[in-house]
Order: C-alpha cells, then sequence, then structure tokens
C-alpha cells in the first residue's frame, strides 16, 4: 500500500509540473475532504455555478454544500428538467462566475483531453466562465494523448453510455466500436495542450479514483 502511495504521488508531481508549465494552475490532494474545502473556500454568495456532467463532480457531494452557499446552481442534471430548460441551463453554464468539472483523461505531459457528445463541456472548460476548475482523480492520469483517448474509448465512455442506458454497441460489450448510431456520444475530440490564454483554469488532482 505504501508503495502505491509513493508510486501515485510520483505521477501526481510530474503531471502538476506539466500542468503548470503549460499555464495551468494545479494542485493536489491527499484527501477529498480537503478537496471538496478547497473549492467551498472559493466560492461565494451570489454566484453562478455551473457544472459540466461528471460523475467526478457529483461523487464528492459538492452540488449539495454549493446549493447550502446561496448560490445560484447551474445543474442540467437535475431531475424533473424538460429538454428545452437542460439546453437553456447548459447555455447559462457559458458565462457562470465558476464552472467545475472533471475530465475524461490528464496526460503526463500536462494536456487535458475529453471527447463530448453535446460539447458544452469543453466549451465551457476553453472560454466563458469567469473561472474554471477540473477536478480528476488519480485513475484519469495517462502518459500521453494516444493513451488519453484510448482510455476514454475503452474505460469512460462505454461506462457512460451504459450508465445512461444508451443502445449503443459499447454499453454491450464494453469497448468502442466507433459506431455511427444517432445516440453516439462520442463525436467531439478536445484537446488544451495549453492554457487557454483568456480562461482562468485550475486543475485539482487527488490520490484516489473519481468518476469514469
Amino acid at each position: 500500500m505504501e508503495l502505491k502511495k509513493w508510486h501515485n504521488e510520483k505521477i501526481i508531481a510530474r503531471t502538476i509540473k506539466a500542468l503548470e508549465s503549460n499555464f495551468f494552475k494545479a494542485k493536489s490532494f491527499s484527501n477529498r475532504d480537503e478537496l471538496l474545502a478547497e473549492i467551498l473556500e472559493e466560492i461565494k454568495p451570489g454566484q453562478s455555478i455551473g457544472f459540466g456532467g461528471s460523475v467526478t463532480i457529483r461523487s464528492l457531494g459538492i452540488v449539495e454544500r454549493i446549493k447550502e452557499k446561496n448560490t445560484i446552481v447551474l445543474d442540467h442534471w437535475k431531475e424533473g428538467l424538460e429538454p428545452h430548460e437542460i439546453g437553456a441551463i447548459r447555455i447559462s453554464q457559458l458565462t457562470a462566475d465558476l464552472f467545475l468539472t472533471s475530465a475524461n483523461a490528464i496526460t503526463e505531459h500536462g494536456e487535458i483531453v475529453n471527447i463530448d457528445g453535446v460539447g458544452n463541456r469543453v466549451n465551457a472548460m476553453t472560454f466563458g466562465p469567469k473561472r474554471v476548475i477540473v477536478v480528476a482523480g488519480i485513475n484519469k492520469i495517462v502518459p500521453d494523448i494516444e493513451a488519453a483517448i484510448d482510455r476514454i474509448k475503452r474505460v469512460a465512455a462505454p461506462m457512460n453510455a451504459k450508465r445512461l442506458n444508451l443502445p449503443l454497441p459499447c454499453a454491450e460489450t464494453g469497448h468502442c466500436h466507433d459506431c455511427n448510431s444517432d445516440k453516439r456520444i462520442c463525436r467531439i475530440i478536445s484537446i488544451l495542450i495549453k492554457k487557454p490564454s483568456q480562461t482562468d483554469i485550475s486543475v485539482y488532482l487527488i490520490d484516489e479514483e473519481l468518476g469514469y
């Protein structure tokens, strides 16, 4: 166990160094309580807070905590929403005071890689919100861009398709078929090789497996 922790710490340390060299702010956390406290410290009453479609963010219980701080919560995963309401929330997230999301993969070279179906997450991550925080567990860190895309196709996309009960071949077999389904969720590849010049982005890494 100690060796595993040591190894994870080395991976996270070199990934943070690479992210910083690519002009991202980056920080590591040993547990989710520290991570949650850091994020909540930044949030002020009256701010608008947007959430990407992220299992990682929800697993932290942060949505509920943010609602307690008298903020404007822009969450398109809220139950009972009509399609037009979901679309409106996604658009409003683009100008949020703070946008919280995860990434499908982060490389040890400091690149952030995502594959989206709609594009609201990658759009909000790159331009619009006053501040963006990307949270990722150790399971999202990979050696390079090729490994990142491979991870998304083998792990993240099939698991998300299964979670959403979509009639896709990857939801049956657990791996990508590069399908042509109208329900396909892999439509947009976004690779942040450097921090977008006008967007304040922090990447918070934690030595814990979070999300897909």
